[in-house]
This record gives structure tokens, C-alpha cells and sequence, in this order.
């Protein structure tokens, strides 16, 4: 089955074709860093990231680009009340940023790209628009994009440009009386006192928001790309003004799918500074395992609206913790069954009996249909669903007299499909020194009995937890690696 994916561009669910076979382009919106990334950044960071994870489990090379929006009027702000550069901000909450997407397991894209970096890439398409009519700068040196001059604004918001007319809030700005048309939005503005500026051949200043994500993608990824991504209130104005500015630079598609998480409500109201219902990620890290907050993120279907309560925390904590206590339970069974070959000095038991080859077979197939719900727009809910399932099922056959190659066969279709959701469901737990001395004196009674097949385990048991062992004179001594 194909991956179909919803496209807000058309409002239909499409087969996913890449532009190149094998090959995926991706785009995704990130914050703008002036403090500690919220609950409602983290939602687009987890769902995409598992996107990507997805379309590399089915053999896609993913190429996955996702930006740092470091200069904006939040950080100027920010910077001038601590007598700071506006870098200094930016810097600090871009790392800040990275140490909550590694505590989420969202892994690193392929390009981090800064909008600060970019300034020649934007100033180049900015001249590119003019040339091509589609811009013009006014008398201060401010750049606006000619709204009119693109025929398919709206088609991604799917607005109406004489609807627009009206006014939206969100398209207007300081300095409307210089606009041709009161739907122009800007591309370059001129300095203020205090802030950060770069030089142009219209003023001094520095980029208009939209502007930064166009040029970063198209000089990461190229002019066309397969999937532009990013929570549903980019939807406009911000990516409808991708597109025109993208397509209109360009002359040809931007992007082929666009996606769209929804919003994230807290207690069900939208999350807001100013309604008081907001919380950093690293707050509720404060109260949870980051991969909680994961498992609760991917708990719903993306295009869903999410509410984030203590309860509903407490439910996801609940699902997470089947999950990870199934896997040390077969950890358990796995130990016991070697442990029990050492010790008897048998020959390794055989392989499957006829029964686990069936039930096998049987676990197998919880990854088709774990592949199905994901294939039908990333269902991640329906996903976790069939994990659930699976745990059911190994905790129901796995059992003391069970093969290794059986354990291991559960045991790896769990941690496949978990990983998959960026799901850690095993951890390697740091052993208390009381076991490791334990452990020691069992081995040193081992070789004295003259059992040193059951020595040499629990020295590699030891060493597999990252304890090594020196025998000395003096005796054994030990160190963690």
C-alpha cells in the first residue's frame, strides 16, 4: 500500500509521489527562538519528525530541512531588556531548543539553517521580484511583495483575495500608506534604533518573516520540493506567502504536499500567553518522562485537535509504561533462558518450536497493519493502537519455557515499531553498585566451583552494562566504561 497523504493544498487525501524516486525533500516551519520552546512547538516537532522516521522505515533517503527564525521583533525585545546582542538571545535558545528536541528523541535534520546566515540568499530573491514586477520598494527603502501580481494567492488558504480586501489584521503593518494595495505584505523593512541591520540596495534593514523560509528552502532543498510542513496557523499568512514569493521567484510549483498539524488546547481552550494556559516544554519535563510527552503528542491523529490536561498526561504515562514494561518482561525471559543454558552447560536449545514459527508469523502481521494505519496519512493513533495490540500478544505468549529466538523475534517487532513513533521503550539501567558487587561474588564462587562457562556470562552480562572488570592480585576490581 502507498503512503497517502492529506493535502491541505487540494483538501484531499493524495498517493505520495516524490519528485524523485527513493528520494523525499522536507521542509518544516521552526520556532522562533526568544525563550524556552512551548508545548505547542514541541506538537510539530514530534508529529514531522515521525513523519520522516516513517518514510525512512519504508526506504526513502529523506533530505529534512527545519529553520531557527533568529531575528524577529521577540528577540529584539528580549535582547534590548538585558542590554544584549540580539545573537546572544537567538544563540542561547537555539541550543536550549536542541537540548528539549534530544530529550524528546526528536532527532536532528539533516539542515538547521539560521535566517541570519541567509540575508545574500534573500536579497537576491528579493531582487529577483522586483525585476520580475512582483515587487517594489517605497520611498523609506521598505520592499513589499505585489499581492495582485500572483493569480493563485489564496489557493492554499483557499481565501479570496477581494475578501481580503477588507483588512485582515495579519497582513496589516506599520507604513500602509505606502502600499499599492492594502493586501501587499513586506518582504524588506527598514532599521530602527537598536535593532540589528544588514545593508541593501533599498536601506538598511533586515527580512520580512516570509521571505527567510523561501529562500532557506529553496537553498537547501531546490526550487520544488515534495512536502512543506508546519502547524495549522502557518496556514496563512505565512505559507500562502511562501508560495507567492516562492512560485513567483521561481516560475514553477513550490511544493507538492502540504501538512498541517492542529492546534494544541490546554484544559480545551487554546493555548495563549495571555489567557495564562501556556507551558513550556521544559516545564512539563519538570513532571514527566520526555517520552510521555511523545507518546501523548502522537496519541491523536495530527489533523486532530489535541488537549493537553494532568489526566490526559497521567493516561499517556499509563500507555507508555505497557509498552516499556511488556519489553522487560521479555528482557527478563530472555535473561532467564540464558542464564539457564550456562548453567546446565547444555548445548544451545533449538530454534523455534512449530507453534512460535506460527506465532511469529502472527507478530509479524501487527506490523503490516501498523504500516497500514501509517501509510493512511501517518494515523499515528491507529499506529499506537497496533502496538498495544502486539504488547497484548507477547505478554500473552511469551512464557518461561520460550525459545530465545522466540523472545527475541517479540521483542524486536516492539522496539521496530516503537522507534518508528521515536518511542524509547528500552533503557539500559544504571546497576547499583550493591548489584554489581553482587554480581562480582557470584562470578568469583563460579570460578572456584570451576563453572566458568557461568563466570565468563556474568562478566560479559557486566560488560554489556558498561562495568569492566580487572582481575588484580588484590582482587577483582571494577570501573563503569
Amino acid at each position: 500500500m502507498s503512503i497517502k497523504i492529506f493535502n491541505t493544498l487540494t483538501r484531499t487525501k493524495e498517493e505520495f509521489v516524490p519528485l524523485e524516486p527513493g528520494k523525499v525533500k522536507m521542509y518544516v516551519c521552526g520556532p522562533t527562538v526568544y525563550n524556552y520552546i512551548h508545548i505547542g512547538n514541541a506538537r510539530p516537532m514530534i508529529v514531522f519528525d515521525t513523519v520522516r522516521r516513517y518514510m525512512e522505515h519504508k526506504g526513502y533517503q529523506v533530505n529534512y530541512v527545519s529553520n531557527f527564525t533568529d531575528v524577529d521583533d521577540k528577540i529584539i525585545k528580549k535582547a534590548n531588556e538585558e542590554g544584549v546582542a540580539s545573537e546572544v538571545i537567538s544563540q542561547r535558545f537555539i541550543a536550549e531548543c536542541k537540548k528539549d528536541m534530544e530529550a524528546l528523541n526528536v532527532r536532528p535534520a539533516t539542515a538547521h539553517p539560521q535566517a541570519t546566515q541567509e540575508i545574500d540568499g534573500m536579497l537576491q530573491m528579493i531582487d529577483t521580484l522586483i525585476r520580475k514586477g512582483h515587487a517594489y520598494a517605497a520611498e523609506d527603502g521598505t520592499v513589499y511583495f505585489r499581492t495582485r501580481s500572483f493569480p493563485g494567492y489564496g489557493k492554499l488558504s483557499h481565501k479570496n483575495l477581494d475578501d481580503l480586501q477588507g483588512g485582515n489584521r495579519s497582513l496589516l503593518v506599520s507604513g500602509e500608506d505606502q502600499k499599492e494595495d492594502p493586501l501587499d505584505f513586506v518582504l524588506w523593512k527598514p532599521k530602527k534604533e537598536g535593532e540589528p541591520y544588514w545593508k541593501s540596495p533599498w536601506c538598511d534593514g533586515r527580512p520580512g518573516w516570509h521571505i527567510e523560509c523561501s529562500v532557506m528552502s529553496r537553498h537547501y532543498l531546490g526550487e520544488e520540493i515534495d512536502i512543506h510542513a508546519g502547524g495549522e496557523d502557518l496556514i496563512f499568512p505565512h505559507h500562502e506567502n511562501e508560495i507567492a514569493q516562492s512560485e513567483a521567484a521561481n516560475g514553477k510549483p513550490f511544493a507538492r504536499y502540504w501538512m498541517h498539524n492542529a492546534f494544541l488546547n490546554i484544559d480545551n481552550r487554546k493555548m495563549s500567553k495571555s489567557a495564562g494556559n501556556f507551558f513550556t516544554v521544559r516545564e512539563i519535563l519538570e513532571k514527566y518522562d520526555p517520552q510521555v510527552l511523545r507518546f501523548f503528542m502522537l496519541s491523536a491523529h495530527y489533523r486532530s485537535p489535541l488537549n493537553f490536561s494532568a489526566e490526559l498526561m497521567e493516561a499517556a504515562k499509563n500507555g507508555y509504561d505497557r509498552i516499556v514494561t511488556s519489553v522487560e518482561n521479555l528482557n527478563y525471559l530472555l535473561e532467564r533462558a540464558a542464564a539457564g543454558k550456562v548453567v546446565s552447560e547444555k548445548a544451545p536449545a533449538p530454534g523455534m518450536t512449530e507453534t512460535e514459527k506460527k506465532l511469529a508469523g502472527d507478530a509479524a502481521e501487527f506490523v503490516n497493519r501498523f504500516d497500514e494505519a501509517m501509510d493512511d496519512d501517518f494515523n499515528t493513533a491507529d499506529a499506537i493502537s497496533v502496538i498495544f495490540e502486539l504488547v497484548k500478544f507477547a505478554n500473552t505468549n511469551a512464557r518461561d519455557d520460550s525459545s530465545e529466538e522466540f523472545l527475541q523475534t517479540l521483542k524486536k517487532e516492539i522496539l521496530l515499531l516503537s522507534d518508528i513513533c521515536g518511542l524509547v521503550v528500552e533503557r539500559k539501567q544504571e546497576m547499583l553498585d550493591g548489584e554489581i558487587e553482587a554480581l562480582i561474588a557470584e562470578r568469583q564462587a563460579a570460578r572456584k566451583a570451576k563453572n566458568f562457562a557461568r563466570a565468563d556470562q556474568i562478566r560479559k552480562e557486566l560488560q554489556e552494562k558498561g562495568i569492566i572488570l580487572e582481575d588484580t592480585r588484590e582482587g577483582v576490581k571494577w570501573k563503569r566504561a
